[in-house]
């Protein structure tokens, strides 16, 4: 009943976890980075691009279970720096047409990898 699922087109994991785990019908998403899949750069510097680059891995992850961001149903925001809260929403926004999924954002003191944002995502068929 549980399936790990791997995408070529999202970077690989920085530690003992997979990219997603299908249980059912309902796909956990661990905390995507901006971190590139076919060369390991990590995109900094600019938050809003940071954080496309974090939606990115993410579509790459949903595409491989056969899913997109229509099946999102909660997120979770890890924010370094809550004052980027504004950019990260425009951005973030951008990727759902309708029905926005629930959702939380967090300050954190540090990320993995010194980024300024991460997300993770639960998606259900």
């Amino acid at each position: 009943m549980k399936k790990v699922i791997t995408s070529k087109n999202a970077p690989a994991p920085i530690g003992p976890y997979s990219h997603a785990v299908l249980f059912g019908n309902t796909l956990f998403i661990s905390g995507q980075v901006a971190k590139k899949a076919e060369n390991g750069e990590m995109v900094l510097g600019n938050i809003k691009d940071e954080t496309h680059q974090v939606m990115f891995n993410l579509k790459a992850i949903l595409t491989e279970a056969g899913m997109d961001f229509s099946n999102v149903c909660k997120t979770t925001i890890f924010l370094t720096n809550m004052n980027d809260f504004a950019s990260v929403n425009e951005v973030y926004g951008s990727y759902f047409t309708a029905d926005f999924p629930a959702r939380e954002t967090v300050q954190v003191s540090k990320l993995p990898l010194n980024v300024n944002v991460e997300i993770s995502v639960i998606a259900m068929k």
